[in-house]
């Protein structure tokens, strides 16, 4: 197997995480939400004392649970 020129093994990783994309980013961004992820956002406004429209898109609603998660102190994932 040949290397690039600049591939390297052990340095240190990056400062971002290239497996998160913004989910304005997501291709399947505008499809609704997940059942997983209603599931837990229902349980997450309820704590948080809030309502939210049950027809979300997946981008919407993963930038609804991050907004969330942050305000709780919830570390679930």
């Amino acid at each position: 197997m040949r290397t690039r020129p600049n591939d390297v093994l052990g340095a240190e990783a990056p400062s971002t995480d290239a497996t998160e994309k913004d989910p304005s980013d997501w291709v399947t961004g505008d499809e609704p939400m997940t059942g997983a992820q209603r599931s837990y956002l229902d349980t997450l406004a309820r704590e948080a004392g809030e309502t939210l429209p049950a027809d979300l898109s997946k981008a919407e609603a993963s930038e609804h649970i991050e907004r969330l998660r942050a305000a709780s102190d919830r570390v679930d994932g």
